[in-house]
């Protein structure tokens, strides 16, 4: 794992399409921006579990 240091304002490259930028820290929560072009699907943890899970569920049923 890469373990950058930003500060608000910065941002890093992933690849040449996408662009996290930090926008905030409030306590022990950081505001992040994502450019990134339509194709490319993003998505918090959490919920690409839940998508996960429910295509899972449906598979099962099939």
């Amino acid at each position: 794992m890469l373990i950058l240091t930003r500060r608000v304002g910065e941002s890093l490259m992933i690849g040449d399409d996408v662009t996290i930028t930090v926008l905030g820290v409030k306590g022990n929560q950081v505001r992040i921006g994502v450019d990134a072009p339509k194709e490319v699907a993003v998505h918090r943890e959490e919920i690409l579990d839940r998508i996960e899970n429910a295509a899972a569920e449906v598979a099962d049923e099939d």
